[in-house]
């Protein structure tokens, strides 16, 4: 058996039984010798099984039926760096991609390289979130420049952070998080003002007078006051 032939079977056997979901447990009760191939040769970085790369792999409409296993509190959060720098170490020449990827091979890899950090940072890794938060902003960024659907964003640091860490407490579907966090952004922009910036010697009104001929020092008060 290999990793295609696994995948393969795992979609046979979702395709004529039809659960409405499934997860790790399921796979092991219905198809136990694919369970034991994935559990020796599927493996994420920080160890255990990569089941991010099994369902993604996954026919599309499948992908969904997907429920991981985590159940029960929020994990105490920690701090450790060196599973951070194990997923760094190996994508190092490929964090270009949430800045400007090339092609859908580039896209590909973002994901691959966000869901790992994800997963740490859902263990309650500080590290990983902060690594995670941090490589986002820059497509995030982009996305602000490039699409409309997101402009509204500009500007928005604490709240465009606040959604993120949302998304990345959130996230269970193992399909794209960048296009989950997309989503996201799009649909909470909806109802955001985009801020408009404007220079204090703009005129005001089409007239004579300027932004800043407005605006004054009280002197008993020392408060900024904007007069009509």
């Amino acid at each position: 058996m290999n990793f295609a032939s696994a995948v393969k079977a795992i979609n046979k056997l979702l395709r004529t039984i039809r659960p409405h979901s499934f997860c790790s447990s399921w796979i092991r009760q219905h198809a136990p010798h694919v369970y034991r191939f994935i559990q020796k040769n599927v493996r994420a970085e920080i160890g255990g099984i990569d089941w991010d790369r099994i369902t993604r792999a996954l026919d599309r409409k499948l992908q969904r039926r997907w429920q991981t296993s985590r159940r029960g509190r929020r994990p105490k959060c920690f701090r450790d760096k060196s599973a951070v720098e194990i997923i760094l170490k190996k994508y190092h020449d490929k964090l270009y991609t949430f800045l400007a990827p090339a092609d859908a091979n580039d896209k590909q890899v973002r994901d691959i390289i966000s869901i790992a950090l994800v997963r740490i940072a859902q263990q309650g890794n500080l590290a990983a979130k902060q690594e995670i938060i941090k490589l986002v902003r820059f497509t995030i960024d982009e996305w602000i420049e490039q699409h409309p659907k997101i402009s509204c964003w500009a500007g928005l640091d604490d709240m465009v952070q606040m959604s993120v860490e949302g998304c990345i407490r959130r996230y269970r579907y193992s399909g794209s998080f960048i296009g989950y966090l997309f989503k996201t952004l799009e649909y909470a922009g909806r109802g955001l003002r985009p801020i408009v910036a404007f220079s204090l010697d703009d005129h005001f009104c089409s007239g004579e007078k300027r932004r800043g001929d407005r605006i004054g020092l009280n002197p008993e008060t020392a408060e900024i006051m904007i007069y009509g």
